[in-house]
């Protein structure tokens, strides 16, 4: 039996995984809360416009193939023998309309993107305290904010160790451009003693309560959202 599930290794570290025959399939738990959050506030069906920082192996995109069969999509990543990589040996779904772009995923706002506006942006360039700066500096969101659409979502994983201080530096860095910021994770990444990734949504509108309790419910499980006030001070001893 041939198997259609594929892992991308970056120097013997996986980075993604894809399942060519069905690519809804999300493997990986920070992606598919990534996804549940999509489908929970945007709904399925909708023609997104979305736009992937940080190709790996494009696994959002096709999903999306799937669930939001009208979305369109531009990948960026600075590697351009990775893109060429994954869209010759893991081919796209043939409906997934894929724009990739090989820049650096601020100065593309400035060049290649410049004026462009997504209903969905998600990061997932970075890992921890060693990610480049000018990705991870307030200023940077503030050009994820300004190409959004007014209702558009922005989703960054973030991936940290104890006590999570890149954490609560990225919940500031969010929080000076928008006026709402989420973080999930599962409920053991709040005591701040495990490393593991985290999920923040930003929107320049408050949610709903009932949308921020349909994301939880959501999971992957087990799942936690905090929000607003919930989040002042994360990652201060």
């Amino acid at each position: 039996m041939v198997s259609h599930s594929k892992i991308l290794a970056i120097g013997g570290a996986e980075q993604s995984h894809v399942n060519l025959a069905q690519p809804q399939e999300v493997f990986y738990e920070y992606l598919a809360r990534i996804a549940n959050h999509i489908k929970v506030l945007k709904p399925t069906g909708a023609p997104l416009r979305m736009l992937h920082l940080g190709a790996g192996a494009l696994t959002l995109a096709r999903w999306a193939s799937v669930v939001y069969p009208q979305a369109t999509h531009v990948a960026v990543d600075i590697e351009r023998e990775l893109l060429n990589f994954v869209l010759s040996e893991l081919p796209l779904p043939a409906n997934c309309v894929l724009t990739p772009v090989v820049a650096d995923a601020r100065e593309v706002f400035d060049q290649e993107l410049f004026g462009e506006k997504f209903d969905v942006i998600i990061v997932d360039i970075f890992s921890g305290p060693e990610a480049p700066e000018h990705l991870t500096a307030p200023a940077y969101y503030a050009e994820l904010r300004k190409a959004l659409e007014p209702e558009g979502l922005l989703f960054v994983n973030i991936g940290d160790d104890p006590p999570l201080k890149f954490t609560g530096s990225q919940i500031q860095a969010a929080q000076q451009h928008f006026n709402f910021v989420m973080l999930s994770a599962p409920p053991q990444m709040f005591t701040r003693k495990y490393p593991g990734n985290l999920i923040l949504t930003a929107a320049q509108q408050p949610l709903d309560p009932s949308l921020i309790s349909a994301c939880e419910a959501a999971g992957p499980f087990p799942s936690e959202v905090r929000f607003s006030v919930e989040l002042d001070g994360f990652g201060k001893p």
